[in-house]
């Protein structure tokens, strides 16, 4: 099988995307749109501008934009928006179930309600559904580089949603801000039967990997990537079955690896860690689910076997019910 036979069977596998940051699906174009619908001063005349400002050479660059980007989200409708142009984007990949961050403190601490950010989100969500049959859930995430205090109170704002709400995740800058440092949070999240994810072992190290682990209980471990440097380690993910959401094109745009042709996803399916193939902020590093699946079949000697497991992963690593992922494995199969 070509590179191309290749690439074109990834596309027409169904597959489920479990690390996206629907905030960093904002393209240029629709935060231009909202930035004038809202009247937001923005320091960009044009998309192309928005564009070029979407350059960064590390994480806290990165974030500092995504934040800025954010401010043009105001309103019920412009969350709804957001969220269902990643709906769309994601369909055209044959995406068939996406669980999703959002960062509520991103929004409310600029005056944004929960309820606003959440209402557009989840209505969403449920056009998604009723439209063209796409399930989605949603993954409250805490910003890591605020207190704890700051989480407990997000948690708060949460209580009349969670019936919506599938669980609550970690994110934002990772170094300096260990899991431990939310591990009460976490264990409050979980006594209100939410299910818990964590960023690790992106930039930090396999310790945060660990502690996601031991104190947070994590069910999924997003990135994980520095994983590797402990044999141990890796060896304990592999048989306790844990899924890493690993995310290629951002691994690359962050500096994460030095060349796609570095990214450790052979070495993760060789040692049989359950990874899968995401897009984390798909606005800003370059590409949605079926362009990082492209990226790393044209770096990397991945077999048709691979690229099978890949998608595989995404669904047993989801959390839908033991029923919705049997179908979906069984599509898989008649690709």
């Amino acid at each position: 099988m070509t590179k191309d036979d290749l690439i074109a069977y990834a596309q027409a596998l169904p597959k489920a995307e479990l690390h996206l940051h629907i905030e960093g699906s904002l393209e240029p174009e629709m935060l231009f749109k909202l930035a004038q619908r809202n009247k937001v001063d923005i320091p960009f005349k044009s998309v192309e501008e928005i564009r070029a400002a979407y350059e960064f050479s590390n994480l806290q660059d990165f974030l500092d934009i995504y934040y800025q980007g954010m401010n043009v989200l105001r309103t019920e409708e412009d969350f709804f928006d957001l969220t269902m142009a990643y709906l769309n984007r994601a369909r055209a990949d044959n995406v068939r179930h996406a669980e999703i961050f959002f960062d509520p403190q991103g929004h409310t601490e600029r005056g944004v309600s929960f309820d606003t950010a959440i209402s557009g989100i989840v209505t969403a969500l449920s056009m998604a559904k009723a439209q063209f049959g796409m399930t989605a859930k949603l993954i409250m995430c805490f910003l890591r580089h605020l207190p704890e205090e700051d989480a407990f109170k997000t948690l708060e704002q949460a209580e009349n949603w969670l019936d919506r709400i599938e669980g609550v995740g970690l994110d934002s800058s990772e170094v300096g801000h260990p899991p431990s440092k939310f591990e009460r949070v976490f264990k409050a999240a979980r006594e209100r039967g939410l299910k818990t994810v964590a960023h690790a072992g992106e930039e930090g190290p396999p310790d945060y990997v660990h502690e996601a682990l031991d104190l947070l209980a994590v069910d999924r471990l997003d990135h994980g990537n520095r994983s590797l440097e402990d044999d141990a380690l890796t060896a304990r993910l592999a048989k306790e079955e844990m899924t890493l959401t690993v995310c290629p094109l951002s691994n690359l745009k962050l500096c994460v690896v030095d060349a796609m042709t570095a990214h450790p996803l052979k070495r993760m399916l060789d040692l049989d860690l359950r990874a899968t193939v995401n897009s984390d902020d798909p606005s800003y590093f370059g590409g949605y689910v079926s362009d990082n699946f492209k990226a790393v079949i044209e770096a990397l000697p991945l077999t048709r076997e691979d690229v099978k497991t890949l998608a595989k992963n995404s669904f047993l690593g989801s959390f839908l019910s033991e029923g919705e992922k049997r179908a979906q494995l069984a599509a898989i199969e008649t690709v």
